[in-house]
């Protein structure tokens, strides 16, 4: 990350279902200011933003609920069974996504913040942040939480889990992994550790930059 950059960021990713939501939380709740981009994404497309109706321009009104507000399932369906209009539609969001989620990061006063990328790698975007941060659970596992949460289909989920970074990609470029495999004490466990890391690397890196 630039050193130019007011506050230390760790990018939190993970594959669909592995617990982005949860550990973001736990984070939050030590105190941790987060900036998640799934937040963002629902921002940049509510009715009335550019972002919307270049969306509405090249997919059509049937993306549309009837109250005007985008119908993610429907685009999900579209996006999902054509690599080439789900690169579109990233090209569409992925930059409006990235620009505020940098603005509001730049508005944060703390020790460092996590940002809540869950296409970090797929959007090329390890290189604002410090650090990356994996949730991490094995395939199968995930297929099952997905189902159940999201009511889903198994090829429903396999379509989305296929045009996502390998769970061997991400723990590649990982510099830490949280396991979400066990019970949630040790979950939060994990996190603990992770903060009192991350404050410690967060005030060597303000000192460095003096």
């Amino acid at each position: 990350m630039d050193s130019g950059k007011p506050i230390f960021v760790v990018g939190l990713t993970g594959g669909i279902g592995s617990g982005k939501s949860t550990v973001a939380a736990l984070f939050a709740e030590l105190g941790v200011p987060v900036v998640d981009t799934d937040i963002i994404a629902r921002e940049v497309v509510a009715p009335g933003q550019p972002g919307l109706r270049e969306i509405v321009d090249h997919f059509g009104t049937t993306i549309l609920r009837e109250d005007g507000t985008l119908n993610r399932a429907a685009l999900r369906e579209r996006v999902y069974s054509d690599r080439n209009q789900r690169k579109l539609l990233e090209r569409l969001l992925h930059p409006r996504i990235r620009e505020r989620m940098l603005t509001q990061i730049a508005a944060l006063h703390s020790d460092y913040c996590l940002a809540v990328i869950p296409l970090l790698m797929e959007s090329g975007q390890q290189h604002v942040v410090d650090r990356i941060l994996v949730v991490d659970l094995p395939r199968a596992e995930q297929i099952k939480r997905v189902m159940a949460r999201d009511s889903l289909s198994r090829p429903q989920v396999e379509a989305v889990l296929a045009a996502q970074t390998t769970r061997r990609q991400r723990l590649t470029a990982a510099d830490d992994v949280i396991a979400n495999t066990g019970a949630p004490a040790n979950l939060r466990a994990q996190v603990v550790r992770l903060d009192a890391e991350y404050r410690r690397l967060a005030a060597g890196a303000r000192h460095g930059r003096r």
